[in-house]
């Protein structure tokens, strides 16, 4: 079930938020519904994922408990083991026997194992926080307060990837406390925002970018095409993503709860580092505390550093999905930051408008990659963009052409969709005449178009 469908809009979400509030006062009850909702929520796009679901998640609670009762540091460890496990079995299998096959020139048969929903980061929820606990935390929660915290559907598919100690404490708060119809008024026009920007800009942009690329894979593109196709794709994932970050949080909001801020305006930057500040910044983060730092982060000599920081990039490629494209973007921006690190510490800078332009340039021609189905598409591609196979022409309907300049402007300009719906806007009878309209004419586009899938759905 998308965020942006007429069935969760008018019909899951109305009668989940209305179950939650009718039993507000008995916490136990309301997060008994969420926890339903949610099973049902990850259930509507294939039953078979249930179990794992359901099954993953108390065996880690049961992980958490033993280590509770006897303290052994190699508890976590084993729970962190099983994940991996998990995670390694249903999407890098079929990955790693390939590659494998192909090195020794065997002959390989797939399995085609269903890859399930949203694993990859409801796996990284459960690892942040066994984690914890082996460093020392002693959090160690209650079953519903556990499976609310794994389960919760709005960052369920495609985060932000939450961490425990960020919203278990808040399941015990009274959803009708005073501030109930700001985080009501607020959380929806959040919601709204996000629909808006995945249903009117990301999904318009893939009606070129993705031709386009599917174009590529059996000929070269003109410069005009190679330029267009990037452009576009490199406004649709952010407005797809963040999009999706944007629902999420306004859903959250609207059950009384708050979720970490996912998006900060990152086509902004003007360094790899500021990028990664303020892109899926609750993965950098991760990345960055479980990752990088245990490796050594930037305690050690400027090539141990540049290695750590390269491997933990690599990995987060990885992560992205099952293919070595994905596993050479990450590289590639492990190396940027790396350079990006030297730099800083010689003390050299570029004029503002220098830097953003070349980081942004940085990051579309890793969009490129990220988005090509092999090595060789993407670098014809990027000939492509350099000019190796003509100017050539583009003919763009207005509909693209409107998505693509107030996409390039919202981006850009003015503040970003949370700083707009949580605190600027204040909320005021007339703004919810023109955000249930704007609602209404979105249901009505996705109505007239085929259902398109978040992009982090596949990942």
């Amino acid at each position: 079930m998308l965020f942006n469908s007429q069935a969760f809009i008018t019909g899951f979400l109305p009668i989940v938020l209305a179950l939650y509030y009718a039993f507000a006062s008995h916490r136990a009850a309301r997060q008994a519904i969420v926890v339903l909702a949610s099973l049902a929520f990850y259930g509507w796009w294939d039953i078979r994922f249930v179990p794992l679901l359901a099954g993953l998640t108390i065996a880690n609670w049961l992980i958490a408990q033993w280590f509770g009762a006897r303290r052994a540091r190699w508890i976590p460890v084993f729970g962190v083991a099983l994940n991996l496990a998990v995670l390694g079995v249903f999407k890098y299998a079929d990955f790693f026997r390939g590659t494998a096959a192909a090195l020794l020139g065997d002959a390989f048969h797939p399995w085609n194992l269903i890859l399930p929903l949203g694993i990859s980061f409801f796996v990284f929820q459960k690892i942040s926080y066994l984690i914890d606990l082996r460093r020392g935390d002693r959090h160690v929660y209650g079953f519903l307060d556990f499976c609310m915290f794994v389960t919760f559907f709005p960052q369920l598919i495609a985060g932000p990837i939450v961490r425990h100690n960020e919203i278990i404490h808040q399941f015990s708060l009274d959803p009708r406390r005073p501030e109930v119809w700001e985080n009501l008024s607020r959380g929806f026009v959040l919601f709204v925002i996000g629909v808006t920007k995945k249903v009117a800009l990301a999904d318009t942009l893939a009606m070129v970018a993705d031709p386009l690329f599917g174009k590529a894979m059996g000929a070269s593109l003109t410069a005009v095409e190679a330029w267009a196709a990037t452009a576009a794709y490199t406004l649709q994932i952010y407005f797809d993503f963040s999009g999706y970050s944007d629902m999420a949080i306004g859903l959250a909001l609207m059950f009384g709860l708050r979720l970490p801020m996912n998006f900060n305006a990152p086509y902004r930057a003007v360094s790899i580092r500021d990028f990664w500040r303020r892109w899926h910044m609750t993965l950098s983060r991760f990345l960055r505390d479980y990752l990088y730092i245990p490796l050594g982060g930037n305690r050690c000599g400027v090539l141990r550093q540049a290695a750590n920081v390269v491997l933990t990039m690599l990995l987060g490629g990885l992560w992205h999905g099952a293919n070595w494209t994905f596993v050479a973007w990450g590289g590639l921006h492990g190396a940027g930051l790396a350079v990006n690190h030297v730099w800083a510490g010689w003390g050299l800078r570029l004029p503002r408008g220098v830097a953003w332009a070349l980081t942004l340039l940085f990051v579309m021609a890793g969009w490129v990659l990220f988005r090509s189905a092999d090595f060789a598409t993407a670098g014809d591609v990027l000939l492509s963009m350099l000019g190796q196979h003509g100017l050539g022409t583009l003919l763009l309907d207005r509909e693209f052409v409107a998505a693509l300049v107030g996409g390039t402007a919202i981006a850009l300009l003015g503040p970003t969709s949370q700083e707009a719906a949580l605190a600027r806007l204040q909320p005021n009878p007339w703004l919810a005449m023109p955000a249930g309209a704007l609602l209404a004419y979105l249901l009505l586009l996705v109505g007239g178009r085929l259902p398109n899938v978040f992009i982090y759905f596949q990942f």
